[in-house]
């Protein structure tokens, strides 16, 4: 099954910021999620959130997946040193 990949509009300004080589790097691991929202080296976050995570070298992207819905939305693109503040 496939899934719908929604990238929210403050990860989408995030992606931007990133540097030219990192954007496609990016796009590419959430591009990938349509076809498999939990791939290998996911890892689920902790808390009631319901959100995952995957790396994409130093950058880190993390999701939610609705299974009902068939929809895997992209919350925050953040260097690995920042990327877990705010959640």
């Amino acid at each position: 099954m496939r899934y719908t990949v929604d990238i929210d509009t403050k990860a989408a300004r995030e992606i931007r910021a990133l540097p030219r080589r990192q954007q496609a790097r990016v796009m590419a691991k959430a591009d990938a999620l349509a076809n498999n929202p939990r791939p290998a080296g996911c890892v689920k976050l902790a808390g009631p959130s319901g959100l995952w995570r995957i790396r994409s070298g130093d950058y880190r992207i993390i999701y939610q997946i609705q299974d009902d819905r068939v929809v895997v939305t992209v919350v925050k693109v953040a260097h690995r040193r920042e990327v877990y503040r705010g959640l």
